[in-house]
């Protein structure tokens, strides 16, 4: 069988924060041979992998180097060695290239970004090269290196680990991308491979203030204590989250919640959601019964997951009997109805485990948890 040719791609800063998210996504497609040039190699080296790629993908650049000079020397300099490697060579190899929304601001990393994307203009116009270029916003996400690419970053480091963070405006706008949304973007640019010379947006961007991203990612630390989860399931707060725990110590990969036990077994709160109730679970020994209680307007769903029992109901005014038999066996959802008491026996000879979710937090204050014997 004939295997498949491979196309060759070469990642200038493949060792940077966008460089390991992109190589590692590439490596997942098994479409691509990746060639690399990271910090350290020579200019023999660059022009090997330069003449020998297919494609270009320039993330190489500094954010915050050691003296000023070095936005010139790596993020134009870098840029120009590329561009005469392939003009001498007439090659023309497309280059995909990630510059910076801070191309409009008069700071030496900006115009560093500028005179490279028109060092690439003109590689384009003389040479031919399609050229593709990214003008990135703050990009965050896992592997993003703290007080160094992102504000993000460093957020989610120091308050995972407990260190203090330095708000200088909390009323200061960010325009954040999420590191998936960048790749995704990047692999759309190297199926296409555009004509010419062109600018790519990426979809998907997200706006916030420094102060409210700062409180957004305390949040997510005190989650752990109240057991309210923060509402992360789409959109910033999602890649946020995301974003925080990768940056948790791995003596913090885990935590302990509260654990209620008398002689009927245990009974464990897991997560709570501000909106959409809470997850619990608990066990009960042979022979015995839990609940005898009826709710105005809470509902509940439970899930035997190891054992057997009976769901036992009443209703409160007709005094109507019903009875649900259910087994972890034989995975089956029984709900609880406003109005009808209830209870859950263990009628097997093993220990029943069953979880439980309830459309509302339980508040100490109002249970809507009515003592009724079944």
């Amino acid at each position: 069988m004939k295997s498949l040719r491979l196309t060759k791609l070469l990642i200038t800063g493949a060792n940077g924060f966008v460089g390991k998210n992109l190589v590692l996504r590439l490596k997942e497609l098994s479409e691509y041979e990746i060639l690399t040039y990271v910090r350290g190699d020579s200019d023999a080296d660059l022009s090997d992998r330069v003449l020998d790629a297919e494609i270009i993908i320039h993330l190489a650049g500094v954010n915050r180097p050691a003296t000023s000079d070095m936005f010139a020397v790596v993020n134009s300099g870098l840029t120009l060695k590329i561009a005469e490697i392939l003009s001498s060579h007439k090659s023309k190899t497309p280059v995909i290239f990630t510059s910076s929304s801070q191309v409009t601001l008069d700071n030496d990393y900006g115009r560093s970004k500028l005179d490279a994307e028109n060092v690439l203009k003109e590689l384009s116009r003389e040479n031919g090269n399609p050229v593709s270029i990214f003008r990135l916003p703050g990009v965050f996400g896992k592997w993003c290196r703290p007080d160094y690419n992102s504000v993000v970053a460093t957020f989610c480091h120091n308050i995972a680990n407990d260190l203090s963070i330095h708000i200088s405006d909390k009323h200061a706008n960010l325009r954040l991308l999420h590191i998936d949304n960048v790749v995704e973007s990047m692999l759309g640019a190297i199926k296409e491979c555009r004509r010419g010379f062109s600018y790519i947006s990426i979809d998907n961007e997200f706006q916030i203030t420094v102060g409210d991203l700062a409180n957004q990612i305390k949040s997510f630390k005190e989650c752990r204590s109240s057991l309210v989860s923060e509402r992360a399931g789409v959109g910033l707060i999602r890649a946020l989250y995301s974003t925080y725990i990768s940056y948790l110590p791995p003596t913090e990969f885990s935590y302990s919640i509260p654990s209620h036990k008398d002689q009927r077994g245990v009974f464990v709160e897991m997560l709570k959601t501000q909106d959409s109730g809470q997850f619990s679970f608990f066990t009960a020994k042979p022979k015995t019964t839990r609940g005898g209680h009826y709710h105005h307007t809470k509902t509940e769903k439970f899930l035997v997951v190891k054992g057997n029992a009976r769901f036992n109901f009443r209703h409160i005014l007709s005094n109507e009997i019903y009875s649900v038999e259910t087994s972890g066996d034989h995975p089956e959802i029984v709900e609880t109805v406003p109005g009808w008491a209830h209870d859950i026996s263990n009628i097997g000879d093993d220990d029943l485990v069953v979880m439980l979710w309830a459309n509302e937090i339980f508040d100490r204050d109002r249970p809507d948890t009515i003592s009724s014997e079944v």
